[in-house]
Order: structure tokens, then C-alpha cells, then sequence
């Protein structure tokens, strides 16, 4: 997205703020880095929301494909080249995901095509 990123972390015993407070301090630095900058990097603290239950899971998924196509950056998932779409969908080699913790709700032979659909069903 233009002005922010969507993540879905699953956490265990650590606290989520110190990922996102690495996350942010590793990636500040290597920004400032390249491009010669100094100071903040981020506007606001990051927000967060504990997922619940299995619909919350898939709509939260759901949203988070979906909202470059919400926000008319690109018209189908697939196109938006920051998106883990793709390997959700079996195009793409995963990489940094796991999206085995979203499909497991899918029939496994056909989870590809039917998180696709079910995808789909919003647009």
C-alpha cells in the first residue's frame, strides 16, 4: 500500500511489540542508509488486532488481499507485486509466509482454487 502494510503474525510466547519494534528499527536503519536520511521513519505506531476465531482469520486474510484492489491500485489481487497472494493461490514459491495457517480452513487438494474463489466472492 502507499502508506502502510498489512501483516498477519502469529505469535507464541514473545510479545508482538518487540517483532515490530526489531522490524522497524532494522528496516529505519537500512532506509536511512540507502537514501541518505536521518531520523523517524514511520508516522504512527503500528495497530494491532488480536484474530479470535476462524471466520475472523479468512475475513482478515480476505481483506488484506483485497484492499490494493479496494483502494484501485490494481484490479485483480494477483497484480499487486507486494502481495502474498500469489503463493496463496499456488503461483508463487512462498517466501517469509506461511499460508498453510489460512488454507488448512480449504480442502487441501482444492485449497488453492477455492481461497481463490473465496477471494473472488468480495470483488
Amino acid at each position: 500500500m502507499d502508506n502502510h502494510v498489512h501483516l498477519m503474525i502469529k505469535t507464541d510466547d514473545k510479545p508482538l511489540a518487540n517483532l515490530i519494534s526489531r522490524i522497524s528499527s532494522i528496516y529505519t536503519r537500512y532506509f536511512n542508509k540507502k537514501y541518505n536520511y536521518i531520523g523517524h521513519l514511520f508516522q504512527d505506531r503500528y495497530y494491532s488486532e488480536l484474530i479470535e476465531d476462524d471466520k475472523q482469520m479468512l475475513e482478515t486474510s480476505r481483506y488484506v488481499h483485497l484492499n490494493p484492489v479496494k483502494a484501485k491500485m490494481v484490479e485483480k489481487p494477483s497484480e499487486y507485486i507486494w502481495s502474498s497472494y500469489t503463493m496463496f493461490v499456488g503461483k508463487k514459491e512462498e517466501k517469509l509466509i506461511n499460508s498453510e495457517i489460512v488454507l488448512k480452513y480449504f480442502k487441501y487438494e482444492e485449497r488453492f482454487m477455492l481461497y481463490k474463489e473465496f477471494i473472488k466472492s468480495k470483488i
